[in-house]
């Protein structure tokens, strides 16, 4: 059978990459990036590349819920449940908690992942039919301050740049966003924009000392919260300087006279001590910002995930408007969106403030629009609670029903004590999804199995207004569905209730007929896009909004006319004072917490965490901080520390970084109770880095300041450690994580990965005060396949160790497949590399055995991964650059030359970069 090719989109960050899915009967075989999309002709980031992979048989079959599933009781393993029955169940239960309760009884909480026609779908349903506006959406956990941010200042929710931008920008300005982890893509164009104009200066503003922050010309390594005091004071500058366009600000502005009084007070002095940086860099940003010929700003979660949002995004658009560096090629705000179709939700009212088209909740003739297109009386006009307020809710016993789409709350959400509360105490938790594996699961009482990416139909707008169709390449696994299919099915059964004998307000047979309503709108609003249609976008490819009717393309930029979209065409300056964090450091709590993303994963890795290749370049949970807080704390890299703020305490290994400053930290954002696990004091499980995390939001916004808490950090005193590696077929690799995964509670720390490359390995470490029942430490090795015959043990109870190792002979060569190190794990620095790197073992034996640190024969261990798509370490690349001569880019050449790394998807060229700068020959005196 021939592959059939399928157009559809990346599932991942909101670039909103094409793909092109190659698909044989029901399995998909092979994606390769679209070069006909504009997006990103072509180009995929290592998380895209290995799309396929995430979606075989061997991983399905073991991570997709593929039937409804019932649990009677909490805590009760879950029953399967027909389909009839799983709907009918849902809709009376949601009915009764109505009825007795009120409608606001009752919330919603979806995701940017789903596609604008399931967004449409879930915002009738609760709007409409049920009559509350309690949805909210994980955007507004990444994207509801850039909405406040552009609707205070410009209008409207609309980026008025585009990617295109970053090919004629003379300035770039880069803030709150590490693009080369969080959108690789976009920032493979910005390194050829500025290949290509090496006069184009780049300005990167973030407390860590990122691969972007490494691509700047000048990096302004500014003190956490503290955004608005720098855009207020590069103000100053500019008007003290008379760097402002006067004549752009009184034909197309209003308010700059309070916001001209309001910086006054931010003079370079005042704001270099508060930012922490050089009074000499602030003048150079804001000339560069000011003068340059077109200044472009990038920015993301480091602004947006603020209890200070919108100020931050709103006193950066500030800038451009003062200086008129927008609505031409090259210049403007653009925010970048988290999410794949953070913009289409947006679109179509998701968040709990708003309604479709954007419009507002609060506004009554916009609220009628709304009715009269959906043939209703009436849309309650009382404001829904957002993410974190509906989890607050709910644990006060406010919210009596949850129903959860195609999210994670119980790994993403902050302060994770409350979230798991507010699941544990709703009478009725419904989560719909494709993943059994997400936390979220363990908490509903219903499951309902949804399709997800190769299996869905409909669009997706990405951060440039571009809307893409996205198309099934093969049919939906076991009984899956789709979500606006599983939404209907149920607003029908709930009509038969409340509205018996009425016409239908779900009459859909299809996606696009949900789109066509959503379509009809937006007519005659600022993303008019009555001019679009299904079978243009199949002919002609993506488009841009607003595209009107008549109008045969969207368009590119947005305000070229500089006529805005508020009541006068003007924009408005926002005078919003700076603000410090809501959790400032203190003695007790010395440290900056920061999270963020890895290159080579994706959110709560709930797909991409099945796949060992991706934990190539981080390959386990840890705290990052800087080495001279690691040296005042008497730590090395690797020992386990309790990272402890106000709300929880977590345990994770420490590492050096220099890319972290005095005082902070930094934990990716993507390690929950799936992959690290343990205990508190009180015995109570812990919930990985989102314990911690404050659920304080901008007061605008509503969006959490997940970007800061303050946390002390102290070293763990736990003597006894387990170490335990073993390769497995993919089946059973997968079987073994979920085995261990439910060992992890056991220990007051441990954490479970995959790892491996072309095989499927896990990797399990663990920590204790002392040793644990030997059948623990049993049942770890009966899941790795070491509870065999032929395997080699040694056992010291008196010691509480243990080591158990099994040797395999494939061909010439016998290597190790499996071990566990217990009670002394310092062997590891030679038996874990002779494991993953598939070593010859012939000549080890029961030498696996012998305790200590010192192998009994040199094992040289290959070095961390950089490149993910060829496999190439660190040691290859420095031991190939110490031959390469001339400049950086003539020795990043050679290196990619002779080792391909960063020549196919690119995702590891700011890295490679990195490393060729600081491999460079010392400069001989003259």
């Amino acid at each position: 059978m021939s592959p059939i090719t399928t157009r559809s989109t990346c599932p991942y960050c909101g670039v909103g990459c094409g793909v092109l899915i190659e698909s044989v009967g029901s399995q998909i075989t092979g994606v390769r990036g679209d070069p006909q999309h504009p997006a990103n002709f072509g180009r995929l980031c290592t998380k895209g590349q290995t799309l396929h992979l995430t979606a075989s048989p061997a991983i399905a079959q073991q991570t997709r819920l593929l039937q409804p599933m019932q649990r009677a009781q909490r805590g009760a393993p879950a029953s399967p449940l027909a389909w009839d029955a799983a709907l009918d169940l849902a809709a009376e239960r949601f009915a009764t908690v109505v009825e007795r309760h009120g409608p606001d009884a009752v919330g919603f909480y979806i995701s940017g992942q789903l596609l604008t026609e399931d967004y449409y779908a879930f915002n009738k349903l609760a709007k409409g039919l049920i009559g509350t506006n309690n949805v909210d959406t994980n955007s507004r956990l990444c994207m509801s301050s850039a909405v406040a941010g552009y609707k205070l200042t410009l209008g409207a929710d609309a980026p008025p740049a585009c990617y295109d931008d970053v090919n004629h920008a003379q300035c770039l300005f880069i803030v709150g966003s590490n693009a080369a982890f969080a959108h690789p893509v976009l920032f493979r164009r910005i390194e050829e924009a500025k290949q290509h104009n090496p006069a184009m200066k780049v300005i990167v503003a973030d407390p860590r000392r990122t691969d972007t922050a490494g691509f700047a010309d000048l990096y302004l390594p500014l003190q956490p919260g503290s955004d608005v005091m720098l855009f207020h004071g590069l103000l100053h500058i500019m008007l003290w300087e008379g760097w402002i366009d006067s004549g752009y600000i009184a034909a197309h502005t209003t308010g700059f006279d309070a916001l001209k009084a309001l910086v006054r007070e931010h003079t370079p002095e005042r704001v270099a001590q508060v930012c922490g940086l050089r009074r000499e860099d602030l003048f150079t940003a804001a000339k560069w910002f000011a003068t340059s010929p077109a200044t472009l700003s990038l920015y993301c979660q480091g602004l947006n995930q603020s209890s200070s949002g919108t100020a931050k995004n709103a006193t950066l658009i500030n800038l451009h408007l003062a200086t008129g560096q927008i609505g031409q090629p090259g210049a403007g705000p653009f925010s970048l969106t988290g999410q794949p179709n953070a913009m289409g939700g947006r679109e179509v009212g998701g968040l709990a403030n708003l309604l479709s088209a954007h419009r507002d909740l609060a506004n009554p003739a916009h609220r009628a629009e709304v009715a009269a297109l959906w043939g209703l009386p009436s849309v309650p006009e009382k404001p829904g609670l957002s993410a974190v307020e509906l989890f607050e809710a709910a644990a006060d016993g406010q919210v009596k029903a949850l129903w959860i789409a195609c999210t994670n709350p119980a790994q993403s959400m902050p302060d994770q004590a409350t979230v798991r509360r507010a699941l544990a105490r709703a009478e009725f938790v419904v989560v719909q999804e494709a993943y059994a594996t997400a936390a979220t699961c363990e908490y509903a009482d219903l499951l309902l199995p949804a399709t997800t990416w190769g299996e869905k139909d409909g669009t997706v707008t990405n951060s440039e207004r571009r809307i893409s169709r996205v198309r099934a390449a093969v049919p939906a696994p076991g009984q899956a569905r789709h979500d606006w299919r599983i939404v209907v099915d149920v607003a029908q059964r709930l009509e038969a209730r409340w509205r018996p004998g009425q016409p239908t307000l779900f009459p859909y047979p299809d996606a696009e007929s949900l789109w066509l309503e959503h379509r009809e709108s937006t007519r005659g609003r600022d993303l008019d896009i009555t001019g679009l249609s299904y079978a243009m976008l199949q002919q002609q490819g993506p488009q841009q909004w607003p595209l009107k009717t008549g109008e045969s393309q969207g368009r590119q930029r947005l305000y070229e006319d500089g006529v805005f979209a508020t009541p006068d065409g003007k924009a408005r300056f926002a005078a919003l004072p700076f603000v410090p964090l809501a959790e400032p450091r203190e003695s007790r709590y010395p440290f900056s917490l920061t999270t963020g993303r890895l290159r080579d994963q994706w959110h709560g890795m709930t797909r991409t965490g099945a796949l060992g290749r991706l934990f190539g370049h981080v390959a386990e949970p840890s705290v990052q901080l800087h080495p001279k807080d690691m040296e005042r704390r008497g730590l090395k890299d690797g020992d386990l520390v309790h990272v402890t703020s106000k709300r929880g305490s977590i345990l994770v290994p420490a590492t050096g970084s220099d890319e972290i400053g005095l005082s902070q930290a930094f934990i990716a954002m993507h390690w929950g109770a799936e992959y690290l696990s343990g205990l508190s004091s009180t015995g109570e499980p812990l919930a990985g880095v989102n314990a911690l995390t404050t659920s304080a939001y901008c007061p605008t916004s509503k969006q959490p300041e997940l970007k800061h808490a303050a946390v002390k950090v102290l070293k763990a005193e736990l003597p006894w450690t387990l170490l335990a590696l073993g390769w497995l077929p993919d089946t059973q690799a997968l079987e073994a994580r979920e085995g261990l995964r439910a060992l992890m509670a056991r220990f007051p720390f441990a954490s479970c990965v995959p790892f491996g490359r072309e095989r499927t390995g896990v990797l399990f470490r663990a920590a204790a005060h002392d040793a644990p029942e030997p059948e623990l430490i049993e049942r770890i090795e009966a899941l790795l396949g070491l509870q065999t015959a032929d395997a080699l043990r040694y056992v010291d109870k008196r010691l509480g160790q243990r080591r158990t190792a099994r040797l395999v002979r494939e061909g010439d060569t016998t290597r190790l497949e499996a071990f566990v190190l217990a009670g002394d794990t310092r062997a590891e620095v030679w038996i874990k590399p002779l494991l993953q790197d598939g070593l010859p073992a012939a000549a080890y034996g029961r030498l696996l055995l012998m305790p200590g640190a010192k192998a009994p024969v040199a094992v040289v261990a290959k070095g961390r991964q950089v490149c993910t798509c060829f496999n190439v370490g660190e040691d290859a690349i420095q031991a190939r650059l110490a031959s390469c001569e001339g400049s950086d880019d003539q020795r990043l050449a050679a290196l990619q030359a002779s080792l391909q790394c960063g020549t196919h998807c690119g995702s590891c060229v700011p890295e490679l970069r990195r490393l060729v700068r600081a491999s460079a020959p010392l400069a001989q005196p003259a």
